[in-house]
């Protein structure tokens, strides 16, 4: 029997998947010290990608929102994800950026970081752990699992031996995006990447796409993974993570033990509930087994996006189509791991090729960025064909003659004019200027949610902080509202 450590994951995972990053400081501070309390090893809080939606689309300083959770939960390590060399953008962030980004992380209070690199960069994974360790933060190297014919077990076997030699690695998660492992796999899996541990423990994340994910957990720690990630049961399952209140009772029926209280479910599941309703957001969600995903290896948080980028084209009904070409697009790239920012960049290459109808007609300038290798080396060659139409489009030329910069950060702060300030610079860096100037009008972030509400009310009281024209008009399928002053 073992002692099993849980991770949560409902104030980013959870929110991520189900509610597409838009979950607001407010949201989740009232119950912020009770999850604080429940015993989890590490609560995983903050990404870049969420400052980017929270300044956005939510309009709220993710700097101050940041600070006010922290605040609320004094007792639990606060986890901050990390690519090693991208932030916000799926495309590159300078190296002092991406050091910048993670200290300043470090100084609001995170103490925790998972870093990942889709195609290993083993080197700049290092230099941001080296970071994170001056502010003695306990550092994940992450090792996101895909299916392909190359991702075998020596494969990962290779990256864990890797990782685990960092000194400054603490654990290796070993992360499912499109929750596709089954015991078959798991059972050689998981014993190859802990012989290469050197001792160090193993986490897993696994997104609940096939239903499966809460086996899977079973199954890897009877292998030797001592931490799982969960979430609330209404921030649980579908595209995001299996939920705390199973996973708990399975660890306990099974006969291993955890530091949870479990008494502290069911407040914050209730909260988040009436907060998801309130706002219009998906919760209590569930999968059904699906072959199809383990073709197309969609993450969960990229689903939404899909559907969307159809729905602007009002193509909903080739998702089908899509979700293959997906598959095929993988297949011809090199069998990029799908996690960001490939599944974002296979999954609107995908869309380009059906709804232009003709394949590679249209190429972003990220895949063009990949295909000449800098994002690292591609685990597979990329299909000969494919290769010669991409580099074949007029960007290419411009685009493999130039490099991405590598500024220092006295540079960039000459650049946007933020006077020393790595907050401000970050913002300014990383979201466009008009968006900062809205979310700047809005104030400070609200400490609570209107449960007694309505996505439309919440939609009339954010007009009502930012809008200074003599009259306002908004108008959707269920609310058409006009406001004069």
């Amino acid at each position: 029997m073992a002692h099993i450590q849980f991770l949560d994951e409902t104030l980013r995972d959870g929110q991520q998947s189900l509610w597409g990053m838009r979950m607001q400081a407010g949201m989740a501070l009232p119950v912020a010290p009770i999850i604080d309390q429940t015993g989890y090893q590490i609560i995983s809080l903050a990404g870049s990608s969420l400052f980017e939606v929270l300044i956005r689309h939510c309009q709220e300083d993710p700097w101050a929102g940041l600070d006010m959770l922290v605040k609320a939960m004094p007792q639990t390590p606060l986890r901050a994800g990390c690519r090693s060399n991208g932030s916000v953008t799926f495309g590159f962030t300078p190296d002092a950026l991406m050091d910048i980004w993670v200290d300043r992380l470090c100084a609001h209070g995170i103490r925790s970081f998972w870093l990942y690199d889709v195609l290993f960069n083993i080197d700049k994974m290092q230099r941001l752990a080296k970071q994170a360790k001056k502010y003695d933060c306990q550092v994940a190297g992450t090792m996101l699992f895909t299916l392909s014919p190359v991702h075998d077990d020596a494969y990962y076997a290779d990256k864990a031996d890797k990782l685990s030699a960092l000194p400054e690695v603490d654990s290796l998660l070993l992360y499912d995006t499109g929750g596709v492992l089954d015991r078959a796999r798991i059972s050689t899996l998981v014993p190859a990447i802990v012989a290469k541990a050197r001792g160090k423990p193993i986490e897993m994340h696994a997104n609940n796409m096939l239903g499966q994910s809460a086996k899977s957990y079973i199954d890897a720690i009877e292998f030797g993974v001592t931490t799982i990630h969960t979430a609330v049961r209404p921030m649980a399952n579908g595209p995001s993570i299996p939920s705390v209140e199973i996973m708990a009772r399975n660890v306990e029926m099974l006969g291993h033990t955890h530091n949870l209280d479990t008494s502290k479910f069911a407040p914050v599941a209730d909260h988040f509930e009436r907060v998801g309703k309130a706002a219009g957001f998906l919760v209590n969600q569930h999968f059904e087994y699906d072959v199809t995903s383990l073709k197309h290896q969609i993450p969960g948080g990229m689903m939404g996006t899909l559907r969307a980028q159809l729905v602007q084209q009002n193509m909903l009904d080739k998702l089908p189509d899509v979700l293959e070409e997906v598959a095929r697009v993988r297949r011809e790239l090199g069998y990029p791991g799908m996690a960001t920012p490939f599944a974002q960049l296979v999954g609107t290459l995908a869309v380009l090729n059906i709804v232009t109808g003709n394949r590679y007609s249209v190429v972003p300038d990220e895949v063009i960025q990949y295909a000449a290798g800098y994002y690292g080396d591609p685990v597979a060659p990329i299909d000969a064909d494919v290769m010669d139409r991409i580099m074949a489009k007029p960007r290419a030329k411009e685009i493999v003659g130039s490099p991405p910069e590598q500024p220092d950060r006295e540079e960039l702060h000459r650049r946007h004019g933020t006077a020393g300030d790595d907050d401000e610079l970050l913002l300014r860096a990383l979201v466009p200027a008009a968006d900062l100037d809205r979310m700047r009008l809005s104030g400070a972030p609200r400490q609570d949610y209107p449960t007694l509400s309505s996505p439309e009310l919440d939609q009339v009281s954010r007009l009502l902080r930012v809008a200074s024209l003599p009259m306002v008009q908004m108008r959707s399928a269920e609310l058409e509202l006009v406001m004069r002053r």
